[in-house]
């Protein structure tokens, strides 16, 4: 078994990054630019936030945070979005999910204008991955196809599984997943909370791809030997015996599951620090598409 570190593989992209950013100012150019948008107050939300506010620092990206408060209407933020889809100094710019309810999500990625849209939700975008033109892919997605291409998993005629039809993850890794080339060229199947018998399917595939959000979910008796297993779940579940009184917690019963494993992300660790890694990855090419204009 061998374990697909994000954090190293996030670690290396960044550096690759930085040096191309490096090139641009020695260049004379103007460094990339992203901007993330945070309503209210929320814990996880702005733990996030600042992480990619960080990582813009570390490897010399502009960046802009951007705090409304959790009372802004509906009109306001969709106010400030025209603003940002017409500031010229910004290359790219995120909405952080979840919004406060009274505000209509999908209105406010619609009002992105997808060549800023570095999340890849709009459906501008998402429409061009499902074509296979060059787009932004959403940045978890992104990271996943990074670790199996930087590891050099074969995905070919593989059959991949993906458990979760969510339109960040499950989605567009099924469709990711069945586009031509390495990795790709995979038969899907796409399983969910109403399929039957969902063991069935898991211990058929050479490939498992859980986001579900349900704690040690997947078990060492729902995969086959040899099987590679991509966590994309993040729970927090209570422990009374650890100093934070909680611990993060993947889909994947990693003890059980690692044993028969042949590749296996931990939580954390995995797909997470993948994901911040890729959003910088789809500024830097929102800032050469615009170069490119």
């Amino acid at each position: 078994m061998q374990l697909l570190d994000g954090k190293k593989t996030a670690e290396d992209i960044k550096n690759e990054i930085a040096a191309e950013v490096q090139s641009i100012k020695d260049a004379g150019g103007k460094v990339p630019h992203l901007a993330a948008v945070i309503v209210g107050t929320d814990g996880a939300s702005l733990t996030y936030v600042g992480s990619k506010v960080r990582s813009c620092q570390q490897i010399g990206f502009d960046s802009t945070l951007v705090s409304l408060p959790e009372d802004i209407t509906e009109e306001a933020l969709l106010a400030k979005i025209k603003e940002l889809n017409e500031d010229d100094a910004l290359d790219g710019y995120i909405v952080q999910l979840p919004l406060p309810k009274h505000i209509d999500e999908q209105k406010i990625l619609m009002a992105i204008d997808p060549i800023k849209d570095v999340d890849g939700f709009h459906p501008t975008n998402f429409g061009k991955m499902a074509l296979e033109m060059d787009t932004f892919i959403p940045a978890t997605p992104f990271g996943i196809m990074q670790l199996l291409e930087r590891y050099k998993i074969d995905t070919a005629g593989k059959h991949t599984v993906v458990i979760g039809r969510s339109h960040i993850v499950g989605r567009p890794m099924s469709i990711l997943m069945s586009r031509k080339g390495n990795p790709g060229d995979s038969t899907v199947t796409l399983t969910h909370s109403r399929t039957k018998n969902i063991e069935e399917f898991t211990r058929n595939a050479d490939i498992i791809i859980t986001a579900l959000g349900v704690p040690n979910y997947l078990k060492a008796d729902m995969v086959k030997d040899g099987v590679v297993v991509i966590d994309v779940g993040i729970t927090r579940v209570d422990d009374a015996s650890h100093p934070k009184g909680y611990i993060i917690t993947g889909d994947v019963d990693f003890d059980g599951v690692s044993k028969k494993a042949s590749y296996i992300t931990p939580v954390p660790g995995g797909v997470g620090p993948m994901t911040i890694a890729m959003l910088l990855q789809n500024t830097l090419l929102a800032r050469k598409m615009r170069n490119a204009k």
